[in-house]
């Protein structure tokens, strides 16, 4: 039986825009409601159709009014920043992450009719280090709990709604975990890592990447939301690719760089807005992440329509070519020369300023 009313947050994202006009075009739904702090743009409105559109901050009780008045039976969740630059700061997106979460949550919670919770996760929450396993089931663990950022916020944020899930048992709740997003119009981190001409790795490693068209993204989305699914899923393209493949199949050139320098690199492309890349996104460039999908294919019913290697030359239509390559290639040498002394000098400065561990057995407590 299709949901009467579908509440989505996130939708002024491509994304979370896509999902619900592809709802409002569905007559079976009655209302689509769509929520963002801000709104969305003039073509994203035009495309939402009949979506209903409710300028809202998750973090604020009053959710609750908007998804109790409409007699919402069916939450999507997608309002999940990953950037901190996108959302004003460390702060700040972590108080929309998971605040917001829990905000939604108790929301939903006190409200009877709702029925479905479908909450578009992350395949960060496996983490990435070189104690990984080849593959990625859904019944796994980080092997090393990631500490912060994006993937620390979507591992709180799953514990949630598994706490909500036991607490409304008679609510089915859906937990899509994605790969990597890619495709012409989606915005996402990769696709602006890997627009730069000259793409910055970590020397001595070449990670494993798997990806998943905007296309299938929003096929699974659809279907999650519609369907009966419940439990936790990987999404994901079938195969993967060695990152130094991506990088010279969408014709840009690699800079390998010692990891201090890669770091310094990091730290520099947020602070000038160049590439938002956080520390948890810069050790998936070390090590990589692939998922098994075989529950998606067997219990969810869905086969994604282009691997990862079809996935990337979809987008790399959209790519502009590098300007004069044989000059960029001249200049290659010692651009990672100088980066390379920067680095040096960047990690020992860090060493020089970092703390000393406080002794065994004390608690490290700071003055206010």
């Amino acid at each position: 039986m299709p949901p009467a009313v579908v509440l989505v947050t996130g939708v002024s994202r491509w994304l979370g825009g896509a999902l619900a006009a592809e709802l409002a075009a569905d007559p079976a739904i009655e209302r689509v409601i769509g929520v963002d702090t801000v709104p969305p743009s003039p073509a994203m409105l035009r495309r939402l159709g009949r979506t209903e559109f409710v300028r809202a901050d998750i973090r604020n009780p009053l959710i609750g009014k908007v998804i109790a008045a409409a007699s919402v039976d069916t939450v999507v969740h997608m309002n999940i920043s990953s950037t901190p630059a996108g959302s004003g700061g460390r702060v700040p997106m972590k108080e929309l992450n998971v605040i917001g979460t829990m905000q939604l949550l108790a929301a939903c919670q006190r409200t009877p009719s709702v029925r479905r919770f479908v909450l578009k996760s992350t395949s960060a929450v496996y983490g990435a280090s070189s104690r990984d396993p080849a593959v990625f089931t859904e019944n796994m663990q980080a092997r090393q709990v990631p500490s912060g950022g994006f993937a620390k916020d979507s591992v709180d944020i799953e514990g949630y709604v598994r706490s909500f899930a036991r607490r409304r048992p008679d609510v089915d709740v859906a937990v899509l975990r994605f790969t990597n997003f890619i495709g012409p119009r989606i915005d996402s981190l990769l696709t602006g890592f890997l627009r730069m001409p000259l793409v910055p790795t970590a020397l001595g490693y070449d990670a494993r990447v798997q990806l998943l068209h905007e296309d299938d993204a929003l096929s699974v989305l659809t279907r999650a939301t519609t369907g009966d699914f419940t439990g936790t899923v990987n999404v994901g393209g079938e195969g993967t690719l060695l990152l130094s493949q991506a990088i010279r199949r969408l014709g840009r050139l690699e800079l390998p760089l010692p990891t201090p320098a890669l770091g310094s690199v990091g730290r520099l492309s947020r602070r000038f807005g160049f590439v938002d890349y956080s520390p948890e996104q810069m050790r998936f460039l070390n090590f990589g992440r692939v998922v098994d999908t075989t529950r998606l294919r067997t219990e969810f019913g869905y086969t994604p329509r282009y691997t990862t290697a079809a996935a990337l030359a979809d987008y790399a239509r959209t790519l502009p070519p590098v300007v004069d390559p044989s000059a960029v290639r001249s200049v290659t040498g010692g651009l990672r020369s100088l980066v390379t002394t920067v680095g040096d000098a960047a990690g020992a400065v860090e060493r020089r300023l970092r703390p000393v561990p406080p002794p065994p057995g004390l608690r490290a407590v700071r003055d206010a």
